[in-house]
């Protein structure tokens, strides 16, 4: 017995003959499949990549907002600081947070959908 239990077919509950045929069945068993085609490895396959491009996604959003939101503050600071003459170095700066923090989600939303296959 080097894998699983009962391989010696004692009070043995499931129909797999091997290992990877348990584990196959148990794949299958636990992964939220869209169709025929999501079975299996490839259902696995797809499984993880879901949950990795997900998680990687949303990091890549949230350091893209927060990137944002801190060159909108520091960009309004400035303005409000100099006024008139610092008014286009605060702006500069407020729209580079703007397209960090767009160029981010648009990152975020590419490895999420390559995650999910798309």
């Amino acid at each position: 017995m080097i894998f699983g239990p009962y391989w010696d077919g004692s009070r043995d509950n499931h129909d797999s003959s091997s290992p990877l045929e348990y584990i196959t069945e148990q794949i299958n068993a636990m992964a939220p499949f869209e169709s025929d085609n999501d079975k299996g490895v490839t259902g696995g396959a797809k499984f993880v990549t879901s949950t990795v491009g997900n998680t990687i996604g949303g990091i890549g959003r949230t350091v893209g907002g927060v990137v944002g939101a801190g060159g909108r503050g520091l960009g309004q600071t400035i303005t409000s600081a100099t006024g008139n003459a610092g008014k286009p170095v605060g702006e500069a700066i407020e729209s580079l947070g703007n397209g960090v923090e767009g160029g981010a989600k648009n990152v975020s939303k590419g490895v999420e959908d390559a995650g999910k296959w798309k």
